[in-house]
């Protein structure tokens, strides 16, 4: 993948607040909720935090596939990710994210047991901005398709 375009799609996520966010429920049906984008590493790893008690933490601990997706209503862009996510409870990483403002949602603080982050890992992609591009960011595939037609073209 061309270093500009890869810069361009964590630019993208990191102008992005919110993500909708999918897991993949005990019947085998995606589940989409929107969650707040907490760090970005790479255009490979995002955190967010949830409830270790929530439905889709629970979805996670049992299949950890997932698929992200940021999107930008105004220029008609998105950035789609799939990929898995890790559950992290231990005390050093909740409070190496931890923000103020965060007891809101967790009352008992850093350390509070309800409290947990997610470490999403992304595989492969699809980003839309004017052309589309897919892409696996293990380095095999990398794919760009320039106009819509009824079909996509590809390079």
């Amino acid at each position: 993948m061309e270093e500009q375009l890869r810069k361009d799609m964590i630019q993208f996520i990191e102008g992005s607040r919110d993500a909708v966010v999918c897991s993949i429920d005990e019947h085998g049906f995606p589940n989409a909720k929107t969650m707040f984008r907490r760090k970005t590493e790479d255009l490979r790893t995002i955190w967010f935090s949830s409830n270790v008690s929530a439905v889709r933490t629970q979805q996670w601990t049992a299949c950890s596939k997932a698929c992200v997706y940021f999107f930008d209503r105004e220029d008609n862009a998105g950035l789609m990710l799939t990929g898995h996510i890790k559950i992290f409870t231990d005390d050093e990483t909740k409070r190496l994210h931890w923000n103020q403002g965060d007891e809101q949602y967790y009352r008992l603080g850093p350390t509070d047991p309800d409290y947990c982050m997610l470490r999403f890992t992304a595989d492969k992609g699809n980003y839309m901005s004017g052309n589309k591009y897919l892409f696996s960011l293990d380095g095999c595939v990398s794919v760009a398709a320039h106009h819509y037609d009824g079909k996509w073209t590809q390079d």
